[in-house]
């Protein structure tokens, strides 16, 4: 990502008066696309004399460390109400769920890991158990996640589990399975709030040619369908059906009057990409005419980063309320074995931007180039 050019400022005081200047600044990197960045500007100029004052800032490029955390699959992000950070993602052996929380992004890193529940020695839950994610919905806390049973460790259904205190310290209860009209491969349930109705996007597969579509409905309450189950997306163009025809992992998004929802797509190896569907805010969203599909990948892997088949993401903001994707990726491209048993899917942070009011991703891992440099005019009357 290179920023090309940065809007210029002019501030103008009273002698004598404060200067007060922002701390971002609009930029313009390559491709049209539109930020803001954090500003450090130098001293500033004494006020008790009039005249003009030219002084150069310097801008704040936030490097999250390169992994954030090792061996993290579908990690999940959520700046809660209280303050605090809380990551959790899949474990490499499919056996638990963990939490981390912390007071910034970074902090998340080398945060105490949590392990809040542990598979079932036999049974339901007790295989599997894929893509946790926490919400904070009416006061409780609560994990939405997948899993398998040890008899037929395919049997993998979304599950729900409730927390009413501390939820790295006190226990969670299984609310059960979520009730899917399909009694079939699912998994990757999400929920999200929108105008005071609470839905959730699911994977599922319903035809024998195709590993999941994302189905949507309206909830009851957060373990609960309700209503119609409606069928949202499936895989179509090729970039979605490379290896198995795949469209899992929905990640909910809203801004600039439109409602997004990103998807990973195809075979969890380098050829796992990132689709984006959006709809308008005020739409059905119950209604799949309401919803377009754009018709390449958002994100993909990366030669020049070294970074390959990122995806199953997630949204968050930073400290200053800038946008993030979080998301995993391999440091590699040739994997041995089944590419779900590889452990190194490592949890990721990056900023991502706006263009023409749609998000842009640009690539896994890209470096921020700074080739210009923010500009204040002071003026003292």
């Amino acid at each position: 990502m290179k920023i090309v050019s940065v809007d210029p400022i002019e501030v103008r005081v009273k002698q004598g008066e404060t200067i007060e200047l922002p701390t971002a600044v609009d930029v313009k990197i390559e491709e049209g696309v539109q930020a803001a960045y954090r500003v450090s500007w130098p001293e500033l100029p004494d006020t008790s004399k009039t005249g003009a004052y030219d002084i150069q800032g310097e801008m704040v490029v936030e490097d999250y460390p390169e992994p954030l955390i090792a061996q993290r699959a579908d990690p999940y992000i959520l700046k809660a109400d209280d303050g605090f950070y809380y990551f959790t993602g899949s474990y490499p052996k499919y056996d638990r769920i963990v939490l981390r929380r912390a007071k910034t992004i970074e902090g998340l890193r080398e945060a105490e890991e949590h392990t809040v529940w542990r598979a079932h020695e036999s049974g339901i839950l007790s295989e599997h158990i894929w893509a946790p994610e926490l919400h904070h919905i009416n006061g409780k806390w609560y994990i939405h996640v997948a899993a398998g049973d040890k008899d037929d460790v395919w049997a993998i259904r979304p599950y729900v589990f409730e927390c009413s205190g501390d939820p790295l310290q006190d226990e969670w209860a299984v609310k059960g399975a979520i009730n899917t009209e399909f009694q079939s491969f699912s998994l990757d349930a999400t929920t999200f709030n929108h105008f005071d109705k609470q839905y959730l996007v699911w994977a599922q597969k319903t035809e024998n040619d195709t590993i999941s579509n994302l189905y949507i409905a309206e909830m009851e309450n957060p373990w609960t369908i309700k209503g119609e189950q409606v069928l949202l997306t499936k895989p179509e163009y090729d970039w979605e059906r490379a290896g198995f025809d795949v469209n899992e992992g929905p990640a909910f998004l809203r801004r600039y009057g439109k409602v997004f929802l990103t998807f990973s797509a195809s075979a969890t190896d380098d050829r796992y990409v990132m689709g984006l569907l959006y709809a308008d805010e005020n739409a059905d969203l119950l209604d799949p005419a309401s919803w377009t599909k754009v018709p390449e990948p958002v994100l993909t892997s990366s030669v020049d980063t070294g970074l390959y088949g990122p995806g199953h993401n997630s949204f968050t903001v930073t400290e200053d309320g800038f946008d993030l994707l979080v998301y995993h990726a391999r440091p590699y491209k040739e994997i041995e074995g089944n590419p779900l048993y590889d452990p190194n899917r490592h949890a990721r942070v990056q900023r991502f931007f706006w263009k023409d009011e749609m998000p842009y991703f640009g690539e896994p891992g890209y470096k921020t180039d700074i080739a210009v440099v923010p500009k204040a005019k002071i003026i003292v009357e």
